[in-house]
């Protein structure tokens, strides 16, 4: 396990007295680790629920303004979370009720949310190097702001593109930043793009952003997603997502979302 930390310089305006000071090098490691566990046994502390999960999708076109991104479709999807499973099944796209699996569309999803990337983050074998930022308040809590690296021989992030019919996937390194809550050392939020995408993938720039935030399930409050974008572009292909997650409850055998009238 290797952790790395460089001192950064942060300019932080009306903050309160001590968030301008550098944590020491044992206290920068201890929140890292506090990160750790809570990232390696996140999948395991979540309840069995299901919730809402909307996917606005947007397409790129040229103005005299430059890149504007005009929304192409919304995906309604019952997201299951059973046994530290995700299972992601469509249910509306443009709020007309669809049989068409999500795993088939084209076009943008997500997956990982709850747990997949963190652990990949966080896990020993990654080896991960992490570089302090600086604070910063976080929907009222004290963060501390880290970039982190993984490299590419030690990630198991996989990237993948369909080109001309075929789709390719390679292993790549990965880096970013995250946010984490100064006393516990949650998550509160973090970033992932890869580092050096391979020629054949055809993409040249893809980057993911994911909020948490507590929400009540069972009737105890639970740090999980509420927030993810997604932005891809590459030589043929351009593309943005931007994921809400709402209405988290306590699965059940017939768990049912109520998904409005008419949808």
């Amino acid at each position: 396990m290797r952790c790395v930390f460089v001192t950064a310089i942060a300019m932080l305006m009306r903050c309160p007295a001590g968030w301008t000071q550098r944590p020491s090098d044992a206290d920068a490691t201890a929140l890292i680790e506090r990160s750790r566990a809570k990232a390696l046994d996140y999948a395991r502390s979540l309840p069995d629920f299901v919730c809402t999960e909307t996917i606005r999708r947007y397409t790129p076109f040229e103005s005299q303004l430059g890149l504007v991104w005009r929304h192409a479709d919304t995906l309604t999807v019952r997201l299951s979370y059973f046994q530290q499973k995700e299972e992601h099944k469509l249910v509306a796209i443009d709020d007309k009720p669809s049989d068409r699996k999500y795993q088939e569309l084209a076009g943008v999803t997500g997956m990982g949310e709850f747990g997949g990337t963190l652990h990949a983050i966080f896990h020993p074998a990654s080896e991960t190097s992490f570089r302090w930022q600086g604070w910063k308040t976080v929907r009222g809590r004290k963060a501390a702001v880290y970039t982190y690296a993984v490299d590419a021989a030690h990630s198991r992030f996989k990237l993948s593109n369909g080109v001309a019919g075929h789709t390719h996937q390679a292993l790549v390194g990965f880096r970013g930043d995250l946010e984490a809550d100064s006393a516990t050392g949650e998550v509160l939020q973090f970033t992932y793009l890869p580092d050096q995408i391979p020629k054949e993938l055809d993409l040249f720039y893809t980057r993911t952003t994911v909020d948490y935030d507590f929400a009540d399930v069972g009737g105890r409050d639970y740090l999980l997603p509420a927030r993810s974008q997604t932005e891809m572009r590459g030589r043929l292909v351009a593309a943005r997502s931007v994921t809400e997650f709402r209405d988290y409850h306590k699965f059940a055998a017939d768990s049912t979302i109520d998904f409005g009238p008419g949808k």
